[in-house]
C-alpha cells in the first residue's frame, strides 16, 4: 500500500501548533487550578509556587540545547520525544500523590516544553522559504494567542466541574494526536554539527538561566531585597556572562552568540523581549484585575479575556496578507506596538461601574495590533539567517522570549505589590483599582519603548520575506507541481528529495525542506 503523502509544510505545521498550544495553554491553565491543589494536598500559597517555578526553570535548562540536540539527532525524533515527555509527564502530573511529586513531574514537563519549541520552530521556518515565512508567522499567532486565552476558561470549567487533575489529564489526546501524526507524516531533517555536544556552554546557560528565571520570578512574592533572591539573580547574571565569553571563544559553542551581529536578527530580538514584557504581563494582570477587583468568576474572567486571541486571529490575516508585504516590518512593528501601548494605557479608565464591553474592545484592539508585531518580528527575525543556523537561531529566540515573559510578569506582579491591589475604604477593606492601573501605565511604556526599538528593523534586509500572498501561494504552487513530477519519474519507490537551498543571500529557494 503506497505511502499517502502530505507537504512537510502541513505536516509541521500540524504537529508544532499542537503541541505549541498544547504547551503554552499548559501554563495558564495550571494558575487556574492552583488554589484546588493547595487545598487537597494542605499546602499554603507560598508552598504552591515550586509547581510554576519548577516548570519555568527547567524550561529556561533545556531551550539553549533544543537547537543543537535536534540538528544532532535529527529534528523530527528529538520533536517527537520532546512531545512525548511532556504528554507522559502530563498523565504523571495528574496522578501525583503529593506536592513533592506534582514538582517533580513538572520539572519533566518542563524538559519536553523546552525541546519542543526551539525545535519546531526550526522545522517550520525550514519548512517554509523566506518567500513564505510571513505565512509560517502567521500560522504561529494561532497557539501563541489562542492558548492563553482559552486555558483559564477550560480551566475554570475542569477545576470546577471534575477535578483539578484534568487540567493536566487534558493535555492526553492532544498529544497523542500529535505525536502519531508526525510519527507517520514528519520527514527528518537533520543539519552537519561541527564537533561535541558543548557541555560547558550547557551547564553555564542552564544554570545561569534557571538561576534567573527563579529570581525574577520569586522576586514579587519574597522581595527583590530577599537574600536568596539576589543571590540567585547576581549568580544568574555572573554565570551568563561567563557563558557568553565561552561561548564566543569556543569554535562549535551550544549557543551562537555571533548571530546577534547580524543586526536584523538583534533588531527584531530585543523587540521581541519588549513586546513580550507588555503583552504577557498585561494577560497575566487581566485576570487579577477581573477576579480580585471586579470580582468576577474564573470563567468570566476567561471570557472576558479572550477577545485578544480573536483580535489576533484577525489581525493576522490582515497582517500577512496585505499589511507586511506592502508596509515592511518596520513600520508594522512599530505601528503595533502603538496601537498595543493605546490599548493598554486605556485600559487605565476601566472602574467598578465601567461597561464590561469597553473592557472587551480594548482586549481586542490589542490582540489585533499585537498580531502586527508577532507577523512581523516572526518572519523578519530569520530572514537573513543561514538554514544551517535556524535550529541555533530558534532556541536564542525562544530564550529570549521565555525571559521576555519572566520579566513581564515579574515587573508587572511588583507594581501590583507596590501599590497595593487592596486597601481600606470606609471603613472595610475593598479592592484598589489604582495598583492595576498603574501596572497597565507601566505595560504600556514597555510597548512604546518596544516601538522605538523597532524603528531600528530594516526593511531592506527583510525583503526576501516581503512577498505578496498571490505570488508566494502560486510559487508554493508550482514547486509543488515540479516535485509530484519529480518522484513519479523517480519511480514506485518515491526517491529522494532535492536538499533545501535557502540562504540569506540569493534568491530563496522554495523547495521544502528534507
Amino acid at each position: 500500500m503506497p505511502r499517502i503523502h502530505i507537504s512537510q509544510k502541513v505536516a509541521v505545521s500540524v504537529v508544532f501548533v499542537s503541541a505549541m498550544f498544547m504547551s503554552i495553554m499548559d501554563i495558564t491553565i495550571v494558575n487556574v487550578a492552583l488554589p484546588s491543589i493547595g487545598r487537597q494536598f494542605h499546602e499554603s500559597t507560598a508552598s504552591l509556587d515550586s509547581i510554576v517555578i519548577g516548570f519555568l526553570v527547567s524550561l529556561a535548562v533545556f531551550i539553549p540545547a533544543a537547537g543543537w540536540l535536534g540538528d544532532r539527532f535529527g529534528m523530527k525524533r528529538v520533536l517527537l520525544i520532546a512531545v512525548a515527555i511532556f504528554t507522559a509527564s502530563s498523565v504523571l502530573c495528574g496522578m501525583a500523590g503529593t506536592l513533592s511529586q506534582l514538582v517533580l513531574f513538572r520539572v519533566i514537563q518542563g524538559v519536553g516544553g523546552g525541546m519542543l519549541t526551539p525545535v519546531g520552530m526550526a522545522m517550520l521556518f525550514r519548512a517554509f522559504p523566506p518567500a513564505e515565512r510571513v505565512r509560517a508567522s502567521s500560522i504561529l499567532t494561532v497557539p501563541t494567542a489562542v492558548a492563553p486565552a482559552v486555558g483559564p476558561v477550560l480551566g475554570g470549567l475542569l477545576v470546577t466541574d471534575l477535578s483539578w487533575r484534568w487540567v493536566f489529564f487534558v493535555n492526553l489526546p492532544i498529544g497523542i494526536l500529535a505525536f502519531l501524526f508526525g510519527l507517520i507524516f514528519l520527514e527528518e531533517q537533520r543539519q552537519p554539527v561541527k564537533g561535541r555536544f558543548d557541555i560547558p556552554g550547557f551547564v553555564l546557560s542552564g544554570v545561569g538561566f534557571a538561576l534567573l528565571m527563579f529570581g525574577i520570578s520569586e522576586a514579587p512574592s519574597r522581595g527583590w531585597g530577599s537574600p536568596m533572591i539576589v543571590a540567585a539573580i547576581a549568580v544568574g547574571v555572573a554565570m551568563i556572562i561567563v557563558m557568553v565569553a565561552v561561548e564566543l571563544a569556543t569554535k562549535a559553542p551550544l549557543l551562537h552568540l555571533r548571530l546577534f551581529a547580524d543586526r536584523l536578527f538583534r533588531s527584531t530580538s530585543l523587540v521581541l523581549v519588549l513586546s513580550v514584557m507588555a503583552f504577557l504581563g498585561v494577560l497575566f494582570v487581566v485576570p487579577l484585575f477581573f477576579q480580585l477587583a471586579l470580582g468576577l468568576s474564573a470563567l468570566q474572567s476567561g471570557l472576558n479575556t479572550f477577545p485578544e486571541a480573536i483580535g489576533i486571529m484577525i489581525g493576522a490575516q490582515f497582517a500577512s496578507r496585505y499589511f507586511y508585504p506592502n508596509l515592511g516590518p518596520r513600520r508594522l512593528v512599530a505601528a503595533g506596538l502603538v496601537g498595543v501601548a493605546v490599548s493598554i494605557g486605556l485600559m487605565t479608565l476601566i472602574g467598578f461601574g465601567t461597561d464590561l464591553w469597553w473592557m472587551r474592545l480594548l482586549m481586542f484592539t490589542m490582540g489585533l495590533s499585537m498580531a502586527q508585531v508577532f507577523i512581523s518580528s516572526q518572519a523578519a527575525s530569520f530572514a537573513t539567517i543561514s538554514h544551517a543556523d535556524t535550529g541555533q537561531a530558534s532556541s536564542l529566540f525562544n530564550s529570549e522570549r521565555q525571559l521576555g515573559s519572566a520579566i513581564g510578569v515579574a515587573v508587572l506582579s511588583t507594581v501590583l505589590a507596590a501599590v497595593g491591589t487592596e486597601h481600606v475604604a470606609r471603613g472595610h477593606l475593598a479592592a484598589n483599582l489604582a495598583a492595576y492601573h498603574v501596572a497597565f501605565v507601566v505595560a504600556a511604556g514597555m510597548a512604546v519603548l518596544g516601538s522605538l526599538v523597532a524603528l531600528t528593523i530594516s526593511d531592506d534586509d527583510a525583503a526576501k520575506t516581503m512577498v505578496r500572498h498571490s505570488q508566494a501561494k502560486a510559487n508554493a504552487k508550482a514547486q509543488s507541481d515540479e516535485n509530484k513530477k519529480a518522484r513519479l519519474a523517480s519511480g514506485p519507490g518515491g526517491g529522494q528529495r532535492p536538499e533545501p537551498t535557502s540562504e540569506p543571500t540569493g534568491e530563496p529557494s522554495l523547495a521544502p525542506a528534507t
